[in-house]
């Protein structure tokens, strides 16, 4: 027996803390362990290293040929750099001592911030990550072998003052604060290859002691070769180093079994577009991330490296086009894999379906130019919910597989499926897969690949897995010591199989081997961050308005376009394409969502108020031009006006003109009703055809008072009633519904003892995410508010208003004009909120005498049912969802729509509905929401089931107001109203969503419908627009098959088939 034997056996856990600590830099060992010998020599300081910096002005960030052109001062180590979001160039010159003289020589350079490496030439080369973290990178190789006579080398380091999450911790500070980075080093050292060698070996076996079982044979295989080389190695004697590794060397000889599980491995480092730091400096973190993944490729043959995104590609090609060309280059070769699709990882709650589409064919045409191909892998692996109609835009726009591993975070059920078909609404699938590893940033650890195989749910079905490392959200992506450590990984006894390689690969390999898969239908609803349909309403609001400007935009400038032989009208597609980038950017899963700092939020609103004030003039031209009239410079100096109905279907509406234009239409003959708020005459258009026009003249416009008025009145008993020949709705005094009472059916729709339009304010203090999330408990503290002032304001008879003034707190308050008119059952609230609020929710619910165990929401391209109650906790966890224009309460015969104009967060329990109005988070924004809102609700009943209602039709209505432009009459002008640019008919369920003119083609034009209610249909489509040839295109506007559209005999009318909410796109050709 030898006298001190191993008796590691009887003391696992000390032997394992004896090896960890022999590898680890974080404790006292540090001049004795392997972290001794990593470095064979070091230089500093003069005059081996010479620094000089020039400081940027404010938050500028110069160029390359601006910066040295400047005037550059000395520059020292220990020096402090800022404030935040500031840019310091540094002019490195270095010259390499004797001592380097057959070692690779590094630069360490540790500003505690991002930086990038350029060289004297102005090209990027790589990017630096300060401070002590994980996402540590501060090496800049200069030479593989210094020789004897190094030539001095100058080359340049941009730095940034933000670290690669931003300005700190934002759950702890504020992100508008000034923070200072120390250069903590600028120094030579030569690396010692076979220490780092060896301690990338001992990184794998000693986490596969720890991770192993730790009664399998393996895991004591693994702790018994660690403390072997721990008893070989001495610091003092560089030979014990390679006799260390023989030992590591026999331990990863013994391979995997070839049956175990298969990890398709791919690096990424998932970039947000803006969160925690602006659009700016995104630009600056893709170059420095990517540049870096370059040169690690030139170094490992294996390594693939994902990046999506085709924003910040397109941003890449503008700032840094040598390094963009490199990417080209090695997309060529397999290594560089651009994948995903669309323009940005955008979030699939709040943006319309049409948005959804521009995502993907911006995307796809980027990655179709740029590097020859389009993606067919569909990848969001940090968005916060899926919506249910994904699967067939994802297969409409030329993809087929899906990834993503959000929903790992839930934080009530566990998402029970890893690898599966997901189907949407139409019944169209994705091949999906969510990491089991459950993150996009794993760090190359062997704990996170047994892990995975132990997550995964679809094992029994397939064996395989995808795994993402790299450094994520704030960029860097996968550091040197990942991919040595992935070598090792890759085919070791007690480990999966790993191997790097393209996504598409292991999707492609599943289809091929899996012999069935299990199926999820409708919507990946995450539960989490929930409180992203409300955060920072201003955003969501301006959104919502610049989908609908554009769609107008577009329309009117395709019917400009191609509406007559002899138009001279150019088609704005540069611009148009341009506008619609802006948008889509905004759609980025950390902007519209609400959790973006607050530098971001100003970013957008600069960019929201170019988007909307662009296609503001661009529809107004085209408007003019469809109707060959003068276009007045205002309202108040025009001969007369002519409505546009821009919807799909015939409409009456009241539009409210200057006084000056009604006198010049009318005459002598009196106003019926004058708005009490700007004194404009509300003046009644009926039947104004969908896509088409409408001349408000004394011919085609009432002006007598109508034969059923519309009146309010106050009663005895301090409520107030609105009344048309409809409804009948009487308020309280605190403005609350009492009664709302459909006059036609006879039906009251308000319970006794409930109410309706009750403001409610919520205690709102999530867990951990402060704009991200309401948990479901805040929904067991609130307080009701009552206190209100109710003052008539319109009496009619055209529209009648009350107008209802309720304190929120002595820093908040709410008021409505709550209005009906005298040819809708629509009640209409017109809300304007001064919000001054802590960590606060306020909502508004309406609790009906309607029962159902259903309630529908509009969702992209459709709706989504989801439960009124609470039985399992599945269905609990949907306490709050989403929606878009409405959400519906329906029964057997009858209904209630709620409909919104920028309102996405839902919530229906038993028979009461509530939306969600505003929040007050404080991070990572600390100033979310606080200032004036002004947003529009309504509530619409209407006769039989949702399915059999107007309610998709009335919330575009709500949503796409009449247009209304002022012109001098041309002869011809009265009779445009009769001749509708596009009609559907034969099938009301189906909409028209999109007019368009081609990407491709000047000569033809798309127009793209679907069917809204979960039905079959044979719609009628006309068009006014001329056409020599029609066929069914996809989203990127390529022909595909399908049922076959049939065109009329001698007619401009085609019979277009549509299964339950399918999407259909038709590219006529002139």
């Amino acid at each position: 027996m030898k006298p001190h034997m191993s008796y590691l056996q009887k003391h696992p856990s000390i032997t394992r803390s004896r090896v960890s600590n022999f590898v680890n830099d974080n404790y006292q060992w540090k001049d004795v362990n392997i972290q001794a010998v990593l470095y064979d020599v070091k230089a500093s300081g003069e005059p081996h290293v010479q620094l000089k910096v020039w400081s940027a002005p404010g938050q500028e960030r110069p160029t390359f040929e601006h910066a040295v052109k400047q005037e550059f001062r000395p520059a020292k180590v220990g020096q402090m750099f800022g404030p935040s979001w500031t840019t310091h160039w540094f002019q490195v010159h270095v010259s390499i001592p004797a001592q380097f003289f057959g070692k690779p020589v590094q630069f360490l350079f540790d500003s505690s911030s991002e930086a990038m490496v350029w060289s004297a030439e102005g090209e990027p080369i790589m990017g630096l990550t300060g401070s002590n973290g994980g996402e540590r990178h501060v090496d800049y190789a200069l030479t593989a072998c210094a020789t004897a006579n190094e030539p001095e080398r100058m080359f340049y380091v941009e730095i940034a003052c933000n670290g690669l999450f931003g300005n700190g911790d934002y759950h702890e500070h504020p992100q508008d604060r000034d923070i200072y980075y120390r250069l903590n080093s600028a120094e030579l050292a030569a690396p010692n290859p076979d220490a780092w060698a060896l301690y990338h070996d001992m990184e794998v076996i000693v986490d596969m002691a720890k991770e192993l079982p730790q009664d399998s044979p393996r895991s004591w295989q693994a702790l018994t070769a660690a403390n072997d080389i721990v008893n070989i190695f001495e610091h003092a004697d560089p030979t014990s180093i390679n006799k260390a590794r023989s030992v590591s060397d026999a331990f990863f000889a013994v391979t995997s079994n070839p049956a175990s599980h298969q990890v398709y491995a791919i690096g990424n480092c998932h970039i947000d577009t803006a969160w925690l730091w602006p659009f700016a400096e995104t630009r600056r973190k893709t170059a420095r991330s990517w540049s870096t993944q370059l040169n690690l490729m030139d170094s490992f043959e294996e390594y693939r490296f994902t990046a999506s995104q085709a924003q910040q590609f397109e941003w890449l090609k503008e700032d840094y086009p040598s390094l963009f060309k490199r990417i080209q280059d090695k997309a060529k070769t397999g290594q560089f894999v651009p994948i995903g699709g669309t323009w940005v990882e955008m979030d699939c709650n709040i943006p319309s379906g049409e948005s959804l589409a521009r995502q993907f064919l911006l995307g796809q045409r980027f990655y179709k130019q740029h590097f020859g191909q389009t993606c067919d892998v569909f990848w969001l692996p940090d968005t916060f919910g899926y919506s249910s109609q994904l699967p067939q835009i994802v297969r409409l726009a030329g993809a087929k597989y899906f990834f993503t591993q959000k929903l790992s975070w839930n934080n009530i059920n566990k998402f029970p499926n890893t690898t599966f078909w997901w189907t949407g609404l139409d019944g169209s699938s994705v091949l999906t897969h969510m990491a089991p590893s459950e993150t996009y940033s794993a760090q190359c650890r062997p704990g996170e690949l047994i892990n995975g195989v132990k997550k995964h749910k679809d094992v029994a079905y397939s064996n395989e897995s995808l795994y993402l490392f790299g450094n994520g959200d704030g960029g860097g992506g996968p550091l040197r010591s990942m991919l040595e450590r992935l070598r090792r990984m890759a085919n070791v006894d007690g480990l999966p199989r790993v191997k790097q390689s393209h996504p598409r690969e292991f999707y492609e390999h599943v289809e091929k081997t899996t012999r069935e898969l299990v199926a999820w239908k409708g919507e990946l609803y995450f539960e989490l961050h929930r409180g992203t349909y409300t955060s920072q309403s201003n955003n969501k609001l301006w959104n919502r308005q610049s989908e609908f400007l554009l769609r107008d935009a577009e329309l009117l400038c395709t019917v400009a376009s191609f509406g007559s032989e002899d138009s001279e009208f150019e088609y704005p597609a540069e611009e148009l394409t341009r506008l619609w980038k802006l948008v889509c950017l905004n759609q980025f899963h950390d902007v519209v969502p609400g959790s973006a700092i607050n530098m971001v939020y100003r970013d957008s609103d600069k960019m929201y108020k170019d988007i909307i004030s662009s296609a503001n003039r661009i529809r107004k031209e085209a408007l003019a031009n469809v109707c060959r009239s003068v276009a007045g410079t205002d309202l108040t100096s025009s001969q007369g006006l002519t409505v546009v109905n821009t919807t799909g279907w015939m409409r009456s509406d009241i539009v409210a003109i200057p006084a000056s234009t009604y006198a010049n239409i009318f005459s002598n003959t009196s106003p019926v009703q004058i708005r009490a708020s700007d004194s404009a005459v509300l003046v009644p258009v009926t039947n104004v055809a969908g896509f088409g026009l409408h001349s408000v003249s004394a011919e085609t416009c009432s002006v007598r008072a109508p034969k059923h008025p519309v009146h309010v009145s106050k009663t005895d008993k301090d409520t107030y009633l609105l009344e048309n020949r409809f409804v009948s709705v009487t308020f309280n005094a605190s403005g609350h519904i009492v009664s709302f009472y459909d006059k036609t059916e006879g039906r009251e729709l308000v319970p006794k003892d409930a109410a309706a339009n009750v403001f409610e304010l919520y205690d709102d203090v999530p867990l951990y995410w402060d704009a991200w999330d309401i948990e479901i408990y805040s929904l067991e503290k609130y307080q009701t508010l009552k206190s209100a002032v109710v003052l008539i304001v319109e009496e009619g008879p055209l529209v009648a208003s009350i107008s209802v003034r309720v304190p929120i707190s002595d820093g908040s308050v709410v008021t409505q004009t709550i209005s009906l008119s005298e040819h809708s059952p629509r009640l209409d609230f017109d809300c304007s909120v001064d919000w001054h609020e802590n960590r606060k929710c306020l909502k508004v619910s309406f609790t009906w005498d309607i029962y159902s165990d259903v309630a529908t929401y509009e969702t992209q391209f459709g709706v989504v049912q989801r439960p009124t109650h609470r039985n399992t906790t599945w269905d609990m966890a949907k306490f709050e969802v989403c929606g878009h224009k409405f959400a519906d309460l329906s029964e057997f015969g009858y209904g209630v729509a709620l409909l919104n104009d920028c309102k996405y967060g839902f919530s229906t329990l038993g028979n009461s509905m509530s939306m969600s109005l505003l929040r007050a988070p404080k991070a990572p924004d600390e100033h979310s929401d606080m200032g004036h809102h002004s947003f529009r609700y309504a509530v619409y009943p209407h006769t039989g089931t949702f399915s059999e209602s107007n309610v998709v039709q009335e919330a575009y209505q709500f949503n796409v107001p009449l247009l209304e432009l002022p012109i001098t009459i041309p002869p011809q002008i009265s009779s445009l109203h009769k001749r509708p640019f596009f009609s559907v008919s034969g099938a009301r369920n189906v909409v028209l969503d999109t007019v368009k003119r081609a990407e491709d083609d000047k000569t033809s034009y798309i127009v793209r419908l679907y069917e809204a209610y979960g039905g079959h249909a044979r719609a009628l489509l006309t068009s006014r627009l001329p056409f020599s040839s029609v066929c069914k295109v996809n989203m990127l506007e390529e022909p595909m098959d399908g049922p076959g559209i049939e065109r009329l005999d001698h007619s401009t009318a085609l019979k277009v088939p549509f299964k339950p909410f399918e999407v259909v796109s038709l590219l006529f050709t002139l």
